[in-house]
């Protein structure tokens, strides 16, 4: 993930933040307990509970690096720059799924922030790729694996 931008909603930069605070204060410290635990119990060789605290150490601190190297290379999306004329990261959407005749929203976001069952689809994604640059009234043709998924455009919002 080095030197790749990072698209971020301002949203998503605090979420990312609060972990990051989250790991380095209390995450960590309770993981240096759990080792200073287990090293109590004696023999490191064969104790399961210091082998498990430093794998989670391990884990721990490869999240770290990999938040603050997100954080390095972000770039917020700015919400005034969003426009309501055309798709792009940062806009909402209201689609119609044509075949199924139902309404659904999305926010379009960058792939780090992207969760589909939250509604929030990255702008790499094939429905979110599609959709970038398209306009209100628009029909969006999407490949997907049992055939091809038609959107028409209803609203687009921030």
């Amino acid at each position: 993930m080095t030197g790749k931008e990072v698209v971020l909603t301002y949203e998503g930069l605090k979420k990312l933040e609060e972990e990051l605070d989250f790991l380095k204060s209390v995450k960590r410290r309770e993981v240096a307990e759990r080792i200073k635990q287990a090293l109590s119990f004696g023999d490191i060789s064969e104790n399961s509970e210091y082998d498990e605290a430093k794998n989670e150490q391990a884990h721990l601190e490869g999240r770290i690096l990999q938040i603050e190297s997100m954080l390095k290379h972000a770039k917020v999306i700015d919400e005034d720059e969003v426009t309501t004329d055309s798709v792009s990261l940062g806009s909402k959407v209201k689609l119609l799924d044509i075949e199924f005749d139902e309404e659904v929203e999305y926010s379009i976001v960058g792939s780090t922030e992207a969760d589909p069952a939250n509604h929030k689809i990255s702008n790499e994604s094939p429905v979110g790729s599609a959709l970038i640059g398209k306009k209100s009234g628009d029909i969006v043709e999407v490949a997907a694996p049992d055939g091809i998924v038609k959107f028409k455009i209803l609203e687009i919002y921030k």
